[in-house]
């Protein structure tokens, strides 16, 4: 791989080519690279290269992107062999909080630039050879830390973050991935709404700073059946909370699998007027936490998303191998891409539940 510092794509013209790409076809995202990276077999020696790191580094994945590019771009280039021309970073878990846990807080910067160098070059290198558009997703989690609720039972009011602390830390791993190439902000697995309003607040801040739109796509993760994330916002509700940040693409993650996630896919496909992201988990997990769902079952569940027009961008989380991708992007070649619904002008608000003030102009009363 080279060495050569890449240059970022035009961030200016990500948006409207990730729009017009959606148009054409439903696009494809790629897998998780967790389970990838174990599939490696890595020692602890392996996982810290030439870091110096004291503590031991076995399992801190991103750490990888610095340490072992090469695990990266094999993983990265078999997500791109199944179709995928949405490619996120390695870096879920690259941001200061997270890595605190290694000791490896000093290395985020690294590790995000590394990490978008290593997909952005891959990606270009594919479109070089076949022409098909592809774009550098740079992902970012929710960190373990939570600004919505305590952690202490005791204490309601406690926390272990602040806000201006948390926009911090996601601003220090955004800059870094624009910097190494990437097209989009991932903000993905939202389970605190206030933890992602940090992280646009992050983007927004660098956009200002570099002069130029750095688009983002969001993604909530459910945590229960009642389409809650964590800190109690309903799907909707969660939209009018961060459709003010003009997301490329709006979407659901992780949470459950595709049977259990449509119904929260079809509400979100049907108020947000930007592109819909989809990539749920390759079924519910067993008694021993894996994931058995096959391919063609998942790729027959999303394909019912496609066919009722539902969807422009799918993939995959937990559980899911290349082999689930290649079936997705099989499963939709055909499909027709969903079509942004035109909304009616109004006030849109949100507590945990959403609400709406229509216009005087879209008022029966009032003309």
């Amino acid at each position: 791989m080279s060495t050569a510092t890449l240059s970022p794509a035009p961030a200016a013209t990500a948006r409207k080519r990730l729009n017009e790409a959606a148009k054409a076809r439903i696009l494809i995202k790629d897998g998780p690279y967790g389970t990838a990276i174990q599939a490696e077999k890595l020692s602890a020696e392996d996982y810290a290269g030439a870091t110096g790191l004291n503590r031991d580094q076995k399992g801190n994945n991103d750490l990888v992107n610095l340490t072992q590019p090469r695990v990266i771009r094999k993983i990265c280039d078999s997500y791109i062999h199944a179709g995928a021309t949405l490619l996120a970073t390695n870096t879920f878990n690259a941001n200061r909080i997270s890595q605190a846990d290694y000791g490896a807080e000093d290395l985020v910067r690294d590790i995000n630039i590394s990490a978008a160098r290593v997909i952005r070059e891959a990606c270009d290198d594919a479109t070089a050879e076949d022409g098909l558009p592809r774009f550098v997703c740079g992902a970012m989690g929710p960190t373990n830390k939570t600004l919505s609720l305590s952690p202490d039972v005791e204490d309601p009011g406690f926390r272990e973050v602040d806000f201006d602390e948390v926009k911090a830390i996601y601003k220090e791993q955004a800059d870094a991935l624009v910097e190494g190439g990437c097209d989009f902000i991932l903000i993905e697995t939202v389970f605190d709404t206030l933890n992602c309003k940090a992280a646009i607040m992050a983007v927004k801040e660098i956009e200002a700073e570099r002069g130029h739109d750095v688009p983002m796509l969001i993604s909530l993760t459910l945590t229960d059946m009642s389409g809650r994330n964590l800190s109690g916002h309903t799907v909707e509700a969660f939209w009018h909370t961060v459709r003010h940040a003009k997301p490329a693409a709006i979407g659901l993650n992780c949470s459950f699998g595709a049977e259990q996630l449509r119904p929260h896919v079809q509400i979100m496909s049907s108020i947000a007027d930007t592109l819909l992201l989809a990539y749920p988990n390759a079924g519910l997990p067993n008694e021993l936490g894996e994931y058995d769902e096959a391919p063609a079952t998942t790729a027959e569940l999303v394909a019912l998303w496609a066919k009722e027009g539902q969807v422009n961008i799918l993939g995959g989380c937990c559980g899911i191998t290349p082999g689930h991708i290649s079936a997705i992007a099989a499963a939709v070649r055909e499909a027709k891409p969903r079509e942004k619904p035109t909304l009616d002008p109004a006030m849109r608000l949100a507590g945990l539940e959403p609400f709406s003030i229509a216009s005087p102009a879209s008022c029966c009363s009032c003309k």
